[in-house]
């Protein structure tokens, strides 16, 4: 058990949210824009007080958490991080080392979980340069490493794929989805639905500030609720091999 939320709230973007995750998997959290979708992952991340209701991580509500013990083990992978500072991007990975640092010097564990992320996120090329120099999709693949150093068993993403092109997208979520059959739950964000049905196992659905949806993706994403949910017409494909997507109607 990860998460498990019970009429969870706030002040705004979010009412009544009711719902139980797995210790290991990848979860999708789809809704048009304004539905409450970033508001619900900052709760779970620690990032929004006050809320209503509850909502707990391995059994304890997520305000009783301390703060370096909870990080050890969520890491969120924000839309956009801003740095002022001439930060390399390996040093931007190993700030992922701070729930663990205990002293001013990085350990051979802190080293060792920092290469291994780079090698993951595959960011090795351009580890040295300047992070604000690199480009949208650059950045969020060394914030991904960054998270992935803290080596964590819950990863929170909010739209992982904002700023990546096509191939990198789709590198994105096979990546997520690895993480996920290793025994990490993974719950991303996303305005992607054919990324949704293509890799994630399930998919809590928000629709102005309210779960709507929750289940095994495909049974969820069904035409009539993005009709519902969306405003759109859609149609559901099965390929050869299994694969489902989805054809929009103008």
């Amino acid at each position: 058990m990860s998460f498990r939320a019970d009429r969870l709230g706030f002040a705004y973007g979010l009412e009544d949210a009711t719902f139980q995750l797995p210790a290991a998997g990848l979860i999708a959290v789809v809704g048009p824009n304004g539905a409450g979708k970033s508001t619900l992952v900052s709760i779970m991340a620690g990032l929004r007080e006050p809320y209503r209701g509850s909502c707990q991580y391995a059994g304890k509500e997520v305000r009783q958490w301390p703060r370096r013990e909870f990080a050890r083990r969520v890491a969120f992978l924000p839309q956009f991080l801003r740095l002022e500072f001439p930060f390399t991007s390996e040093q931007v990975v190993f700030m992922g080392r701070t729930p663990y640092a205990a002293g001013w010097f990085e350990s051979p564990a802190d080293r060792e979980a920092v290469e291994r992320a780079i090698v993951t996120a595959d960011i090795a090329a351009f580890r040295s340069r300047d992070f604000r120099s690199l480009s949208g999709g650059e950045r969020q693949r060394v914030i991904l490493a960054s998270s992935l150093a803290q080596e964590p068993e819950t990863l929170l993403l909010d739209e992982p794929t904002t700023f990546l092109d096509l191939k990198h997208q789709l590198s994105m979520y096979k990546l997520l989805s690895e993480l996920a059959r290793k025994g990490i739950a993974v719950i991303a964000v996303t305005h992607d639905l054919n990324l949704a049905l293509q890799y994630s196992d399930r998919t809590l659905v928000l629709d102005r500030g309210r779960l709507v949806a929750d289940g095994v993706t495909r049974e969820v994403l069904t035409p009539d609720l993005i009709h519902t949910v969306f405003g759109v017409r859609a149609q559901l494909h099965t390929g050869s091999t299994g694969n489902a997507w989805m054809q929009y109607d103008a």
